[in-house]
């Protein structure tokens, strides 16, 4: 049974709530009842359609994902690395321009335009964050897309917890990245 499997007590609070162990990280009891409810409603989701506005939003996540993706695939990158969206008639970076410093998300469209010619390294290089989330997005994408079309999910969502720790972890990155830049 997979809803089993989602779960995995590692010990108990101090009132009794089972501690999760997610990916090595401690995820604390009272995430446990819907820890369960959404590997089982993961399961459900890849049986039951999509209503009619999931189907949309589905639609235009994965189509604004899809453009954003042949965007970068369309612009050079900057060697530089950043500054490659300028050539979509944007404005330098105000953060750059006023303080000198680059801000998170500088580098971010040249990381993808790197990644969707292949060059990974020239992604990471440029923007940690944006490498990741350029790779998140050439999955997302496809599966929107095909799962607005079909009407149901091609692929289980992954539960909430998945999503929060996705989340944490592009976070971490991101202001990894940026610590990193500033620093050195």
């Amino acid at each position: 049974m997979r809803a089993a499997a989602c779960l995995v007590v590692h010990g108990t609070d101090s009132i009794g709530n089972a501690n999760l162990d997610l990916f090595g990280l401690l995820v604390f009891g009272i995430v446990r009842a819907r820890w369960k409810s959404n590997c089982v409603m993961a399961e459900l989701a890849t049986i039951s359609p999509l209503r009619w506005y999931q189907r949309i939003l589905m639609g235009m996540g994965g189509s604004i994902l899809a453009i954003l993706l042949a965007t970068a695939a369309w612009l050079t990158p900057s060697v530089r690395g950043m500054g490659t969206h300028q050539q979509l008639g944007l404005p330098p970076c105000t953060l750059v321009q006023l303080t000198g410093t680059r801000c998170p998300s500088c580098g971010m469209t040249t990381s993808w335009s790197h990644l969707m010619k292949g060059n990974v390294w020239g992604s990471l290089k440029a923007n940690t964050a944006g490498c990741v989330l350029g790779v998140i997005a050439l999955f997302l994408a496809p599966w929107m897309l095909s799962s607005a079309v079909l009407g149901r999910l091609t692929v289980a969502a992954p539960s909430d917890a998945v999503l929060i720790t996705i989340t944490i972890l592009v976070v971490l990155v991101t202001l990894g990245d940026w610590l990193v830049r500033i620093n050195f």
